[in-house]
């Protein structure tokens, strides 16, 4: 479960990670540690990145962490937010537990999420999500898709 809250005058965007259920079992001991990794991207460019702590031992795990991040409200429409569910682990590879992609370009319930978040400005609004396998790959191939070239990411235009 996921909550987004965007404050248009302050040009912040508060993801909050509230909590999860039925996370797949990744270590012998029938559990996982997850953690959430969430990447803003940008016109297809990764711009800032953050994480929650791990949750140790759990399957249905609860945050309730805030991660903010600074885009400016004419930026708003120009990012996408990539959140990772992820499994610790001490030895070797963290292991992809799943994705939810959120953001105007997406397809699905992370448009509509997005949509209604810029409609109740100030206001979280919060939603489930099914995690997914993978990213979607036209979310890293097309990176500048309907988007005028001198924009540029949280800046001035190139001139």
């Amino acid at each position: 479960m996921l909550s987004l809250c965007y404050l248009p005058t302050a040009g912040r965007l508060t993801l909050t990670v509230i909590k999860m259920r039925n996370l797949r079992a990744m270590d012998i001991t029938g559990s996982s540690d997850p953690y959430v990794k969430v990447c803003l991207l940008c016109q297809g460019r990764r711009i800032k990145k953050k994480k929650t702590t791990v949750k140790k031992s759990t399957l249905n795990p609860v945050y309730n962490e805030a991660l903010v991040f600074d885009i400016p409200n004419e930026n708003i429409e120009d990012v996408t937010l990539l959140v990772k569910v992820v499994d610790y682990d001490r030895l070797g590879a963290n292991e992809l537990l799943g994705v939810v992609v959120i953001g105007p370009q997406v397809i699905g319930p992370g448009r509509d999420h997005w949509l209604e978040m810029l409609e109740c400005p100030r206001r979280p609004v919060t939603q489930w999500y099914p995690l997914t396998e993978s990213v979607p790959i036209n979310l890293v191939t097309s990176p500048t898709r309907g988007l005028p070239p001198t924009l540029s990411c949280f800046g001035a235009s190139s001139t």
